[in-house]
């Protein structure tokens, strides 16, 4: 069976081929064997070898679970108890519906650049209704597309796949830091070419007319979130940030409102809870004229609602709560905002879509696109108009009088 090379240490004949061994510390701090083999005396003495250098770099994992099960510990050990609930919410789908089914089954260590590249570019043309049976979930009778036949090339897009890969490459680079892999495939590949995926939604916004019009509506309705929709319509507030807003974050006599808290629902469960965003999302914001008469308006609604209910009422030094004093469920603030854009006769867009309205009326009046920036607290100027420079306060408040000058005709009545 020959002789071993200098240097080639404990390599030696196994079966039908060879084996060799290093001695290694786990990430435990355990001193162990760990073991290489090969056909050849040759391919087990490089491996051997590259395993000798491994040890010497640091500790070394001997056993690697698969994909799928450290996933499922990186979720419930690492994501769920250290990072926001809605960071959970949205990795455990992204992991669950797509990371698991294709690449679960591979082990940790083994996971290789070109098997995550492979499983990216498939995805740009996976139907996610197909492969996730979304139509086999409906009643036979509501079934309309992939569960009888007529696929609805429902493609994840460009962003969905970029949160994708985004997941993994946390996940393995947390599997770096704990020592159980050296490096870290996600983060080597490539998102698949844009021509290939679902093209992104354009984002579609009122104009200025379409927002007065809304606005004008709600107030001679005498709605009682008409306050809600002037600050997002006219601030560009997020619909958790309009609900979570309390009286005490308001100070109407030196006009300012702070955006520190949101209201959402997280996990089935309604959490309020302080804002993640950056520190100009936490800064003050001045009020305009608009927004004083609307929150105005909203205080003397409340205290007669508080009035009406009498025991029922639940304080919560909410702005914008039920009848009854307890938070606005997120969804059937979605749902009053539809029935109220249908009566006011203007175009069909989303909640969120109205922050696009904002930066359309900023941008219509000419305001400054870093001061617009500011008004909508964007993390980045790129998200913006790729320009940034520091925006002082009485810039801001000039911006916001300008927009006022369009929209406010509730002073006068």
């Amino acid at each position: 069976m020959g002789k071993r090379a200098n240097g080639e240490g404990s390599v030696f004949p196994y079966k039908d081929g060879w084996a060799g061994y290093v001695w290694v510390t786990t990430p435990e701090g355990k001193k162990t064997r760990k073991w290489a083999y090969g056909k050849t005396r040759e391919e087990t003495h490089e491996k051997w070898l590259k395993l000798h250098d491994l040890a010497s770099k640091g500790p070394v994992a001997t056993k690697h679970p698969t994909l799928a099960v450290y996933l499922t510990r990186w979720l419930a050990e690492v994501i769920k108890p250290n990072l926001e609930p809605t960071t959970y919410v949205a990795y455990e789908p992204l992991v669950r519906l797509y990371i698991v089914p294709g690449l679960g089954k591979k082990r940790l260590d083994k996971l290789t650049v070109r098997e995550v590249q492979t499983w990216l570019n498939t995805l740009a043309t996976l139907c996610t209704c197909c492969d996730q049976k979304k139509d086999h979930r409906r009643a036979e009778a509501k079934r309309r597309c992939c569960a009888i036949g007529k696929c609805c090339k429902g493609y994840p897009s460009r962003s969905t796949i970029a949160g994708i890969r985004r997941v993994l490459r946390s996940a393995l680079g947390n599997a770096i830091r704990e020592e159980l892999i050296s490096k870290n495939a996600a983060a080597l590949t490539t998102l698949p070419n844009p021509s290939k995926t679902k093209k992104k939604r354009q984002h579609v916004a009122w104009g200025v007319d379409e927002a007065r019009r809304f606005l004008e509506h709600l107030w001679a309705e005498d709605d009682p979130l008409y306050a809600a929709y002037v600050l997002i319509l006219v601030l560009g507030l997020r619909r958790g940030e309009v609900l979570g807003l309390a009286w005490d974050c308001v100070d109407l006599g030196g006009e300012q409102v702070w955006i520190s808290r949101q209201l959402n629902r997280v996990g089935g469960e309604l959490l309020h809870r302080e804002t993640t965003k950056t520190d100009d999302s936490t800064a003050s914001l001045p009020l305009l004229g608009l927004c004083i008469t609307a929150l105005r308006h909203r205080q003397r609604t409340q205290e007669e609602a508080r009035k009406a209910a009498g025991a029922k009422w639940k304080d919560s030094d909410l702005v914008f709560t039920t009848r009854n004093g307890t938070p606005i469920e997120p969804r059937n603030f979605n749902r009053s905002f539809e029935v109220q854009r249908r009566k006011a006769g203007v175009s069909r867009i989303r909640v969120h879509d109205t922050r696009h309205t904002c930066a359309s009326l900023l941008a219509a009046l000419d305001v400054h696109p870093r001061v617009a920036m500011r008004i909508l607290r964007h993390s980045q100027i790129s998200m913006t108009m790729d320009v940034y420079t520091q925006i002082p306060s009485p810039e801001t408040r000039k911006a916001l009088d300008r927009l006022n000058q369009s929209l406010d005709f509730s002073n006068g009545k």
